[in-house]
Order: C-alpha cells, then structure tokens, then sequence
C-alpha cells in the first residue's frame, strides 16, 4: 500500500439501516474533542463546562473489572446500572441504591436523558454494540479494552465517535503513565537514531495448548478440548441469552464463565493479542507513529477452530511516516520470545517492548526502561519530557467531558491500535502473510480472511 494522505485512507461502507463510513480525515493520532462537542445536542454538563458538576454515569457490566473503573470514577453521580447477571447488579445497588437497573442495556438507552456518559465493562464481544449507542445519542463513553471485537467493528466506532465529537477513552491504563512518556520522547527524539525494528513481548499464556501438559506448565486452565458437548444449569441470575448477545448461540457451560475464561474462545473473544497487545504495542504505537499496516505475518502452532493460541507470534511491516523510516513490529506471547531475547543479548524480562535503533536500543516494561548497550549510554543525557503528565487515565477522560478537552487513548487512536492488533489474529487463522487494504478493509492477497473481520451476527442484534 502507497503512503496515502488522510483524506485518501477512508471509504464509504454500508452498515446496516444507515451507512457510518463515509470519506472523511483517519488521523493517526490522537483526535481532540474539539469546540464542536459544545453544541446543541451535547449533554449539558459539556455546554456548561463547570467543573464542579459531576458527571451523570450509566455503567454497561457491574463485575469484576468494571469495579476497578467505578473506583476510580467515584467522584461522579451512578444512576444507572446494567448487567447481564444479576448477582453482580445487586452487589452494585448497594453501593448505588437510587441508580435504575437493568439486565439488557438496549433497554437503559431508553432512557438515555439520565445519565452523560457511559462506561462500557462488557465482554469483549458486546464491546461494540454497548458503545455504538452511546455515540449516537451524543454520551461520553470510556470503553475497557479491546475496543471492539472485530476490525469491521473497530472501523465503525472511530467513525461514530468522530461524529459524534464527545469524550472518548479506552480503557488502555498504562497510557496514562510516566514511563511510557519518557520512552516516547527518547524514540521520537532520536536518541538510538532511527527505529527500524521493534519487539514486543507478553509471557502470559492464557489459551488453546496443543497438549494439556504445556496448559499445566503455564498454569493455565487446561482447555484443550473442542466446544463441550454438555450443557450445564445456567447460574441463578445469569441471562444466559442476554450475555451471547450477538455471539452464535451455545448451550451453557461453565468453560465460557466467569470471566476470563470466554477471553480463550473466538466467538467471545480475541486471546491474549488484543487483550494484553491493547497495553503493551500500545507502546511501540505511539512512539513509532504507526497508522496501518502493510504486510501481516503470524507463526504459531495451527489454528484451533473455538480457541485462541496460548503462544503465538506476529511481524507487521510498516511504510514510512513522516521522517519516521519503514519498521518491522513484532508481537510474542507465551513461550515465544524475540531472537535477542533468546541469545541473552538483551536483559530476559518476562515482558517487554524493545526499539532497535540504528544507534542503540530501548528496553521498556510498565515501570521502567534502559537504553542498551549501557555502556554506550552512560553519560547520555534524556531530552527535556515534553509530553505532558497525565491527569490520570480515568481523570482525564472526566476531565474531557466536562470541558471540551482532549483524551490520549480516544476512539480515533484506540480504534486503529485495535485494527492492528485484531489483524494479528486474522493472520494467524488464515495462514498465510497477508496484504492490508485499509481503505477497503480487505486483505487483497486472502478472500477466505473476510469471515475474521467481519461477522454475521445472531438474529436479533444489528450493530446500527
């Protein structure tokens, strides 16, 4: 694919009932939530700008994670619960005995003049149909990661959410902290020269295992089987139904739930690629300025048609951008680990993402990073950071609600890093080195990869 202006990146697609994609700017970076969100149809609490009014909040998924994001949003007003299961709804009227409840959010939307803004903690699988609404009727929406399940997908909510210029935010936490800033700017200010290569690397092995005794090794649940055959009693409180939402339909069995066991099966989830690849690439995206892949290419073992892989490993091949060279960005989890990291040339941390530089590298994980060889950069002194401390990750995106401003993780920039991260898995599954066309999202070289990006969805769910 020839580098291509913005305006050139984006087609019309048709969506069903009305059509999202229509030709517009696909920047790579972060899109602000400019003076447009503060106009008629807006909520509110965006026209007002007061900073002392809180935020009205509608939470998709109660349990489990979604309790991570209520604490750090407890400065705000709940009122409006939703979950599929209801033991986790009645844990949350305790805490927010005068919020509504609901076990289907199509029907909280009913009543969207409640609330400002939505927080989606749903399976990966309802990501979309969660969020969608919500951009629609003009709400805030801060999405757990991935943003979506599918690439279709992906592309449909940066377009939504570009129309609809509200706050958005992924839930991609580790974005919002120091380390990552700094590494940004030693990569963006050419302090190892030219990046050609980058390396990026998870141990987490969650997945199908080809025998149970690598499960076992891992620590991992042993699922090594096809789909059960068995069904079991659905948990008092659980809407069966209601949780396959859009999925193809299945008898219950407790392989899928809790959470994260529905991660490991395709028609629920993505793996450890697009769940960890959301924290970790999440690093080399930013710092390289990397908008769509070129070429994909993934080895592992072969595909299990239910599971995604426990280990796995993908090559992205980039074009250039800017005065950025083309670069090769790698992604390992499980037992796969990069040639380097094998040969010891690089300290063996479990996790990590690496720049290779023409004049040196760059080791980083969540809290720190080296810039190697050490020797070479003992009396190197870092840039001045010039990228800004972040409010908190949960706080800014509060922060963009009330006033206009801009969010580092937004739909625009968390759309595409998902887009990337999903065409990983549809390499692995097809097999072969694929050829990217974004404008057209089709892989021109692989008519058979089509079923991966876009799926049909159970009768009664339309993504519209």
């Amino acid at each position: 694919m020839s580098k291509k202006s913005p305006e050139k990146c984006e087609k019309t697609h048709s969506l069903s009932r009305r059509s999202f994609l229509r030709t517009s700017a696909l920047a790579a970076g972060a899109a602000t939530v400019g003076a447009g969100a503060a106009t008629v149809g807006a909520p509110a609490i965006v026209r007002a700008q007061n900073l002392n009014e809180r935020l009205n909040l509608a939470l998709i998924g109660v349990g489990g994670r979604a309790v991570g994001n209520w604490n750090a949003l407890h400065t705000e007003n709940v009122v409006a619960l939703c979950d599929v299961n209801e033991v986790n709804l009645n844990a949350a009227s305790k805490r927010a005995p005068e919020a509504k409840r609901y076990t289907d959010f199509r029907k909280l939307y009913d009543n969207a003049a409640d609330f400002d803004a939505v927080v989606v903690t749903t399976c990966e699988h309802t990501h979309a149909f969660a969020t969608l609404p919500a951009l629609q009727l003009g709400k805030h929406v801060y999405c757990e990661k991935p943003l979506t399940y599918n690439i279709w997908e992906a592309r449909v909510i940066r377009e939504a959410a570009r129309e609809a210029k509200v706050a958005t935010q992924m839930g991609t936490q580790i974005h919002a902290g120091d380390n990552y800033r700094r590494v940004v700017e030693l990569i963006q200010s050419g302090s190892i020269g030219p990046v050609r290569e980058a390396h990026v690397w998870v141990s987490r092995a969650w997945g199908w295992h080809p025998s149970e005794a690598e499960a076992e090794a891992a620590k991992d649940i042993v699922v090594t089987l096809d789909r059960p055959a068995a069904t079991e009693p659905v948990p008092d409180g659980l809407h069966w139904d209601l949780w396959l939402g859009p999925a193809p339909a299945r008898p219950f069995n407790g392989v899928y739930v809790p959470g994260p066991k529905w991660y490991r099966w395709w028609d629920f989830g993505n793996g450890t690629m697009s769940d960890l690849g959301s924290h970790w690439i999440d690093l080399a995206f930013w710092a390289l300025k990397l908008d769509y892949p070129r070429t994909i290419e993934a080895q592992g073992p072969p595909p299990h048609p239910e599971l995604a892989p426990a280990s796995m490993q993908v090559t992205y091949g980039y074009g250039a951008r800017g005065d950025m060279p083309p670069v090769k960005v790698s992604w390992y989890q499980g037992t796969n680990k990069p040639a380097l990291w094998k040969e010891g040339a690089i300290p063996n941390w479990g996790d990590g993402v690496l720049f290779v530089g023409d004049k040196g590298m760059v080791l980083s994980n969540y809290g720190k990073h080296v810039l190697l060889p050490e020797d070479t950069f003992k009396d190197f002194q870092p840039p001045e950071p010039f990228i800004p401390a972040s409010l908190g990750h949960h706080a800014e995106w509060v922060h963009a609600c009330k006033t206009g401003e801009a969010t580092t993780c937004n739909f625009e920039y968390a759309g595409m890093l998902t887009e990337a991260n999903h065409l990983g898995n549809v390499a692995y599954r097809v097999g072969k080195k694929l050829e990217w066309d974004p404008v057209n999202l089709r892989v021109t070289n692989a008519p058979e990869a089509e079923r991966f990006i876009r799926r049909e969805y159970r009768d009664g769910w339309k993504l519209a």
